[in-house]
């Protein structure tokens, strides 16, 4: 049976009324960027030329709002505009882990500008699967933006056992979402990747360039190729439409309103709950695997301000990696004793090696985001999981297990 938290859509609408201007971040754009590569072709081509055009003209802003963190300035610009100025953004699966997260930058940090309506979907309106329900929701919003969140998510064991529901699931629910943003003449899609996208036997660093060069990891080959194929659509729409549809692939992504299922959660927010369980029962912590394998995290509420960069700033079809630097890089080992940290934990650790590994590692180089943003301050690490154990902890009756 499809997931209840993944297959349906309820839209709770917030319109968000700014404080006074906020300070930009560094950015780049180059209007010649989409001239150079309207003609172009093989999907090498267009990456060398957009690679190429990061070299473009630099503009900067500034101001300032009580209240937002200063080592992480939001992002403004007056690129993205809706009829008379309205801009109607809609998130799908605006209520998991990302969407909470943008919702909370737009409310707490200043994020939003005025005019805009922030439309997030939930699980309870439309079946994003089903073409019909699809297109009801974007008839009754009507958006001119969106941020395409909504997926059939799950961890390593989920997905070993169900490669072909993950494939499956997920490629009608993004042919549906980024087609009917096609009908209804949608701006701009803003779609989420992951980085088990890239190919398994790979050279390292990997970068944007290198998503088709080889099949994913064996053990979640039909969410991989389904969220490759996004890159397809995006390419195919402005090929043949010059839509303006484009994607972010994040590294592993953790925080507030995860999905802390032990057996099908992903490793972090895993580790937070058998953690929470181990200290309330006086047990060992039992950790999946030898702890050896490698993972770039991110913050949620980091990877929103970059999602929101990204809608109004970024300016090419070609996908973007937001992630933090190759040296934050963290073993599953690492990851543990941060938890076990932020937990307060005193039990014994065991790490059970009869559990697959998974990819041993996915180091990303973000050297394109830098290009773009050299100044963007990430949470650190061991700050970003202690919130999050925190809010698990404060939340634990209502959190997604």
């Amino acid at each position: 049976m499809w997931p209840q938290s993944t297959a349906h859509a309820y839209a709770s609408t917030m319109t968000v009324t700014p404080c006074r201007p906020l300070p930009f971040q560094k950015s780049i754009y180059n209007s010649k960027r989409v001239k150079n590569i309207r003609n172009v072709r093989s999907f090498g081509e267009v990456r060398a030329q957009s690679v190429e055009a990061l070299s473009g003209s630099r503009n900067k802003s500034s101001g300032g709002c009580s209240g937002f963190p200063a080592d992480r300035p939001f992002i403004r610009s007056n690129k993205m505009e809706g009829e008379a100025g309205k801009i109607r953004v809609m998130v799908t699966g605006g209520t998991g882990l990302v969407g909470k997260a943008i919702e909370r930058v737009l409310q707490e940090e200043g994020g939003a500008r005025d005019g805009e309506t922030w439309i997030f979907l939930s699980s309870k309106d439309a079946n994003l699967m089903d073409a019909a329900e699809t297109k009801a929701v974007f008839q009754k919003h009507r958006p001119t933006h969106v941020i395409h969140l909504a997926a059939m998510v799950g961890g390593l064991f989920k997905n070993m056992r169900l490669n072909l529901s993950f494939w499956r699931n997920n490629i009608y629910i993004n042919d549906n979402v980024l087609h009917k943003a096609h009908e209804f003449g949608v701006q701009k899609v803003v779609s989420c990747l992951s980085t088990c996208i890239f190919p398994d036997k790979t050279t390292y660093p990997i970068d944007e360039t290198m998503i088709h060069s080889g099949p994913p990891h064996e053990s979640n080959f039909g969410y991989s190729y389904a969220k490759r194929m996004i890159d397809v659509h995006n390419r195919a729409y402005f090929n043949q439409y010059g839509r303006k549809y484009t994607a972010v692939i994040p590294t592993n992504v953790f925080g507030p309103h995860d999905n802390f299922n032990i057996e099908d959660g992903h490793v972090l927010p895993g580790l937070i709950h058998k953690t929470y369980i181990a200290q309330k029962e006086g047990t060992a912590l039992q950790v999946w695997g030898s702890g050896r394998p490698r993972r770039q995290f991110i913050y949620s509420l980091d990877l929103a301000r970059l999602l929101l960069w990204v809608l109004r700033e970024y300016d090419e079809v070609e996908p973007i990696i937001l992630s933090v630097e190759e040296k934050d890089e963290v073993s599953i080992k690492e990851a543990a004793d941060a938890v076990v940290e932020a937990l307060g934990f005193k039990g014994e650790v065991v790490y059970d090696t009869s559990k697959a590994d998974g990819q041993f590692k996915k180091t990303a180089s973000n050297s394109k985001l830098r290009k773009y943003l050299p100044d963007f301050s990430f949470t650190p690490f061991n700050k970003a999981v202690k919130e999050t154990c925190d809010w698990f902890v404060a939340n634990y009756d209502i959190a997604r297990k």
